[in-house]
């Protein structure tokens, strides 16, 4: 089977999934470069409002295809960031679901998402120390946001790998789940996420990310939009809200 990146939308969740099965979903430089333009063509969809990153099979990631590494380590570096980085930019709420091993590349795009949810048996590492790669400076700084700078650390220098019970209490996974409840959860929680206020969802994760030139932005949105008004009635009438505001058709 081609390496490649698959997707697909339903009820308002999109599901990318991570193949290359003869090398555990290692990424080629062709995977690595399809998933900025997916992930912009998802963003501009109205009817997607959740993204879940998963790997097919048993295995999330094991990283990049190291034979990619022989011709140009700097350039692969360069397409491994691209990807991290639209990931990270994506406006709504992402996560990943890891089954398996979840190294190097691999645990690069996790960090990138939102959420995480392990399933147990799953296992972390962050290996640029076993190559000699200096690990991208983004990468470097979204790590130690989730674990603090003595887990980075520990990770980076060493190339080890933890357990998803060490990665749930350093912080690198919100939820461990026991084998075989891994999808029902993350479908359930998806479920969830989609049918909150994207608006309210868009603007936490400009703030919880840092960003700090937008409060104005949002207060207009949230004037405009009438997410509030609408979820408000909703509590009062003890009904499903109806929100309308979408960060596909905002502009």
């Amino acid at each position: 089977m081609e390496p490649q990146v698959l997707h697909g939308v339903t009820e308002h969740v999109a599901t990318v999934v991570i193949r290359n099965p003869a090398k555990r979903n290692a990424m080629t430089a062709a995977m690595w470069g399809s998933l900025p333009p997916l992930l912009e063509t998802l963003a501009a969809d109205p009817d997607v409002r959740v993204l879940v990153l998963t790997g097919e099979g048993g295995t999330f990631c094991a990283g990049a295809d190291i034979s990619t590494l022989r011709g140009s380590p700097l350039e692969a570096q360069r397409l491994a960031v691209a990807a991290e980085e639209a990931l990270a930019a994506f406006p709504g709420p992402t996560l990943a679901a890891v089954r398996g091993h979840c190294v190097g590349g691999g645990a690069q795009l996790a960090a990138a998402c939102d959420l995480r949810f392990a399933e147990e048996g799953a296992r972390f590492g962050v290996t640029p120390a076993k190559l000699g790669l200096v690990y991208p400076a983004s990468a470097t700084r979204r790590l130690v946001s989730l674990v603090g700078p003595a887990t980075a650390k520990y990770l980076l220098f060493s190339g080890e790998l933890i357990d998803a019970g060490r990665a749930l209490r350093t912080g690198l996974v919100d939820e461990v789940l026991p084998g075989g409840e891994l999808g029902k959860r993350v479908a359930e929680f998806a479920r969830v996420l989609a049918s909150r206020s994207q608006l309210t969802q868009a603007a936490a994760k400009e703030f919880a990310n840092g960003r700090t030139d937008r409060d104005a932005y949002w207060d207009g949105r949230a004037r405009e939009s009438g997410d509030t008004a609408e979820g408000v009635a909703a509590f009062l009438e003890r009904r499903p809200p109806r929100f309308t505001w979408s960060a596909a058709t905002s502009g």
